[in-house]
């Protein structure tokens, strides 16, 4: 099993609202860097940080796994989806995604809390510059931030 983090911002899809949904395809991502971690890396019951970004207080809030493996995302086809994408053509889609279940909401664990343990100081979140809306995270660096949520 990998372990990952996903980023959304939580006035556009939060916790809440895979909460209430239970599952949800991960679709509109447009990196590609991103976009090859979900088809070639991310395997169903791989288990993710939720994180919430560009609020007021960004950090993790909960834990999703991967039910489906990656499939094409449906909105590079449709022309009224702000995540079109013209040069994409269903025989050869450009863009997937993978879709995500709810298993729980957590303690918020903020983007200052994880700055602060020099044990994960490595994280791709913390990097100087890194905006991507998936990232890996190392197995020890999950254990380190579930022990941060219980305490």
């Amino acid at each position: 099993m990998r372990y990952w983090l996903i980023k959304s911002e939580p006035t556009t899809y939060g916790i809440d609202h895979i909460a209430k949904d239970k599952t949800t395809s991960w679709g509109g991502v447009r990196n590609y860097q991103a976009r090859n971690f979900m088809r070639d890396q991310m395997k169903v019951g791989d288990q993710a940080f939720f994180y919430h970004s560009n609020c007021e207080e960004p950090g993790i809030v909960g834990i999703v796994e991967v039910s489906a493996a990656a499939h094409p995302d449906e909105t590079q086809f449709d022309k009224k989806s702000p995540y079109y994408d013209a040069s994409s053509k269903r025989e050869e889609p450009r863009w997937l995604n993978v879709d995500f279940k709810f298993v729980k909401k957590t303690p918020l664990v903020s983007l200052n809390e994880l700055k602060k343990h020099k044990k994960l100081d490595r994280m791709r979140i913390l990097q100087k510059g890194n905006r991507l809306s998936i990232t890996p995270v190392d197995p020890d660096e999950w254990k380190y931030i579930v022990k941060l949520m219980a305490a």
